[in-house]
């Protein structure tokens, strides 16, 4: 008999984020392991009012938040968000007779999952793709070592202990995990990956396009992506007069936006910079291969902090799918992705001075480029793909359903 696996979501597509798209990747390759996946989102799938709908050859459930004056006290919003996930969860799960829960972050959705757990019979398995608590502090709504984050804290540990099984994305993240008193048995990384048939090698740039954004003749530094405080954008505008000193023809390209636009904006103009950085905002998702193949050197210059340390992104993946080249610094979620001097160049997290250095670095050593795409290729080939990250779930499930297991 087929495994049946309820999945319990943030969001999903047909929105776009790194959350989504890791979550369809997910789904289609369990899929091809011939497993059956029903999926629920929560209030937090914004702008979608059908209790069900099919996106991409995908039927999900939503749960359609109702408004409520609890919203606005801090607290409660989120306890009447559990129980509108669990009473909708435990409508689904009778519908679709699940033989595991499996919760992905954040933890608003691993409680509502091991409450519903508990009075089903059912394993819940908890994905942490990072913690809820350090996001909070990115997104600027707390402060590391508060009381909400204290309290957020305690509760994602508490979920992390009465789970059955935690997944996570990286050994930064399960260390972290099993440094809570989570036994590390328990724990198993689903490492972050790309579908490699999707990504082409970059190809070569539209002399157009680069003509229109005011690039031609140039050699184009870039970054294509939400415009993040995390990301260190600053840092590379902070840079970039030190590169021009040193290489007069760069020009740097910023494709995307978000919280930090108008401000790295604000921060170019005082620079004197506006000749020199390119913003042409948003593109839709068809033109970003476009942009990308402009780019000489991809940057992504994330600052140290809890949830850089911990947490792997995706976006450097990519880059090596399509062969690009790129320099990042070296936070610990790029440490686990990057091979210095093979597939990329870390540099100093913070440093201005050192980012310059690994950029001149890269457009003085031209001769090496091959080298450096080909290696970033083989690496997403062999060890970052789909279909051999999504494989590690199957011991544990076993596990999972294992006789004698019972919750």
């Amino acid at each position: 008999m087929s495994l049946r696996i309820l999945h319990i979501l943030d969001h999903s597509i047909p929105l776009h984020s790194g959350y989504t798209f890791r979550t369809l990747s997910i789904l289609r390759e369990q899929r091809k392991l011939g497993w059956q996946t029903f999926h629920l989102t929560t209030p937090k799938h914004v702008g979608c009012t059908v209790a069900e709908e099919d996106v991409d050859g995908l039927h999900f459930y939503r749960t359609i938040g109702a408004a409520s004056a609890e919203r606005r006290v801090p607290g409660l919003g989120e306890l009447t968000l559990m129980r509108q996930v669990e009473t909708r969860l435990l409508e689904v799960a009778e519908a679709v007779k699940p033989d595991i829960l499996h919760a992905h972050s954040p933890v608003l959705n691993a409680i509502p999952a091991l409450r519903a757990g508990k009075r089903l019979g059912l394993p819940v398995a908890y994905e942490v793709r990072a913690f809820w608590e350090d996001a909070a502090v990115d997104h600027g709504s707390t402060t590391e070592g508060s009381l909400r984050y204290c309290l957020t804290r305690r509760l994602e540990t508490h979920a992390l202990k009465r789970a059955d099984q935690v997944f996570t994305i990286c050994e930064g993240l399960r260390s972290d995990i099993v440094a809570r008193g989570v036994a590390g048995e328990k724990v198993t990384i689903i490492p972050n990956a790309v579908d490699v048939e999707t990504f082409a090698v970059g190809g070569q740039p539209d002399e157009a396009l680069k003509a229109r954004l005011g690039l031609a003749g140039a050699t184009v530094v870039g970054f294509i992506g939400s415009f993040y405080a995390y990301e260190g954008l600053d840092l590379l505008i902070e840079a970039l007069p030190g590169i021009l000193a040193r290489q007069p023809d760069v020009r740097v390209l910023l494709v995307g936006g978000g919280p930090q636009e108008a401000v790295l904006k604000e921060q170019i103009a005082r620079l004197g910079l506006c000749e020199k950085v390119v913003v042409p905002g948003r593109v839709p998702h068809a033109e970003v291969q476009r942009y990308y193949d402009l780019i000489d050197v991809l940057v992504y210059a994330r600052h140290s902090m809890r949830l850089t340390d911990l947490v792997t992104p995706l976006k450097p993946l990519e880059a090596m799918a399509q062969g690009r080249l790129l320099v990042a610094s070296d936070v610990g979620g790029h440490r686990e992705l990057i091979r210095h001097g093979e597939t990329g160049i870390l540099f100093k997290a913070g440093s201005a001075v050192a980012l310059t250095d690994a950029v001149s670095r890269l457009l003085n050593e031209r001769d090496e480029w091959v080298a450096f795409r080909a290696a970033g290729r083989r690496f997403v080939e062999t060890e970052r793909n789909w279909t051999a990250s999504v494989e590690r779930y199957r011991n544990a499930y076993a596990r999972l359903l294992a006789p004698g297991r019972g919750r």
